[in-house]
């Protein structure tokens, strides 16, 4: 009989092929998509952040768990009782316009997913302006923008006044990260948080829907 433990260590590994066949299973058998989603996905990405942190793992098998990750998650997601579940939150997640370097997004995206957010992705290369609408007209949380590259920083700055012209500061709260973006910078710009990581991006999302 199949058991969250074997769909653990399959997304774990970056099994890839495996993981959609595991998911039904479970369900199959009677354990719930939330869970799968809760207690299956959000532990397998946390040891995956683990291992990442340690250095056990480097881009590519993280790449590979989030892949994994989708697998399930495609089964699960349409599965899952929503009831109770506004309170995890809703969050826009982007590369700002000018950069089109995606992987750090799609994993951070990945991990999020995992902990049980609902998640809108605008994508890359993403006009600042539509970020800002869609967060709004999607009534999201928090707006997740990174970027690799020096240039495209005034994007994020622009985020943070775009929402206080809409009277949104506050509201909706902002974290920003990649390659070029510190935690001086996010500070600067009046970002609500930032994250080195997709980890810690987790744990900065979780403190901001507090």
């Amino acid at each position: 009989m199949a058991t969250l433990d074997q769909l653990i260590e399959i997304v774990v590994k970056g099994k890839v092929k495996e993981a959609k066949a595991m998911t039904e299973q479970l369900m199959a058998g009677g354990i719930t998509a939330r869970v799968i989603i809760f207690e299956g996905l959000n532990k397998a990405m946390e040891i995956v952040g683990q291992k990442y942190e340690k250095k056990e793992y480097f881009l590519p098998q993280v790449l590979l768990s989030a892949q994994t990750l989708y697998q399930s998650l495609d089964v699960a997601l349409p599965k899952l009782d929503k009831t109770g579940m506004a309170a995890q939150g809703k969050v826009v997640i982007a590369v700002v316009e000018g950069d089109v370097h995606d992987i750090g997004k799609n994993i951070v995206k990945a991990m999020l997913t995992g902990s049980g957010l609902t998640i809108i992705d605008d994508g890359r290369d993403v006009p600042v302006k539509k970020i800002v609408d869609d967060a709004i007209s999607q009534g999201a949380n928090i707006i997740a923008t990174s970027t690799l590259m020096t240039p495209t920083l005034a994007g994020m700055k622009e985020v943070e006044r775009l929402l206080k012209e809409s009277n949104k500061k506050g509201a909706i709260k902002t974290m920003v990260g990649g390659g070029a973006v510190s935690k001086d910078f996010a500070a600067q710009i009046g970002a609500d948080g930032f994250g080195y990581d997709a980890n810690e991006a987790v744990k900065v999302a979780a403190a901001l829907l507090k």
